[in-house]
């Protein structure tokens, strides 16, 4: 094996598939419907997590689209999992398949979702879904009855929107880690009068902490900065790209973290921890203190 790079990237946010069952009005990616799930192979993703784990980057992030409407999934779950790598998936979780929870128990995966409003219309305006509230609402209940530590996003887009009521719903539920985040102007929320978004967008883990690899393989800080591509998974591999000058370019580009934040961020004063942004993932040390999961 070839000898490792010293990186600063904790995680790599993997795009599955631009496909998504629902229809953000806010979607950072512009996934939909009709979208596809790319050009790149389960095989094109396995070397892209063998690649990950021989830099000694220890976590990933399985993301869309909808990543459980990608068919490489389950096995690309296992896949990083049988080289030691921390895994979070991060879907609407308005329909999971039985053996999905199956693999939502396993040590070391966690499923991460987003919510809009305890108010299941103002929820579904949001998604531009019928029944995603429903749908959601159901399997967060599913996830803490089974004993699966889940993570929430608290995503601010409309001017009344149930946020605070939504966050006490959640805990009242049994949600222990949940984030409140502010709309970010990319995708279908970006302004329409620019070319592309602006850097003040972006939190500043990207590219100093975050990589992403699109469905087709192209390589970007984090979802939110898929216009600041830095090179191809397939024509150059990861470590090509992280070593590379255009990634070095825009890293100088892209304002470091924030040591101090605003409200307007995360009622954690944390922006990291959102779901656009540096996840919170488990070891296998400290997974609920060894107790098993049902």
């Amino acid at each position: 094996m070839p000898s490792t790079v010293t990186t600063p990237v904790a995680s790599v946010e993997l795009e599955l598939t631009a496909k998504c069952n629902e229809q953000c009005s806010f979607c950072c990616t512009g996934s939909g419907p009709g979208m596809s799930h790319g050009t790149m192979s389960l095989a094109d993703w396995q070397r892209v997590l063998d690649e990950i784990a021989a830099l000694r980057i220890p976590a990933v992030q399985f993301i869309g689209g909808e990543s459980t409407l990608s068919p490489f999934l389950p096995a690309l779950v296992e896949h990083a999992r049988d080289r030691r790598l921390a895994v979070e998936v991060y879907s609407n979780l308005s329909h999971v398949r039985p053996a999905l929870w199956d693999l939502f128990s396993r040590a070391g995966v966690r499923p991460a979702t987003s919510y809009y409003s305890d108010d299941a219309a103002q929820h579904d305006v949001i998604t531009r879904t019928r029944g995603s509230h429903a749908r959601t609402r159901e399997n967060i209940c599913t996830a803490i009855r089974r004993g699966i530590p889940l993570r929430v996003g608290l995503i601010h887009v409309l001017e009344n929107q149930r946020i605070r009521q939504a966050e006490a719903e959640l805990r009242s539920l049994g949600v222990q880690h949940i984030r409140v985040d502010r709309v970010r102007k990319v995708g279908r929320a970006a302004e329409p009068a620019l070319s592309e978004p602006g850097l003040d967008e972006l939190c500043g883990r990207c590219f100093h902490q975050r990589a992403a690899i699109s469905p087709d393989g192209d390589v970007y800080g984090c979802i939110l900065s898929r216009h600041l591509v830095a090179g191809s998974i397939r024509e150059n591999g990861l470590r090509a790209v992280l070593t590379g000058a255009a990634w070095a370019e825009m890293t100088s580009t892209v304002p470091a973290p924030r040591t101090a934040c605003t409200p307007d961020d995360s009622n954690d004063c944390d922006p990291a921890n959102t779901e656009a942004c540096l996840p919170a993932f488990p070891s296998d040390d400290d997974e609920d203190d060894g107790q098993e999961r049902k």
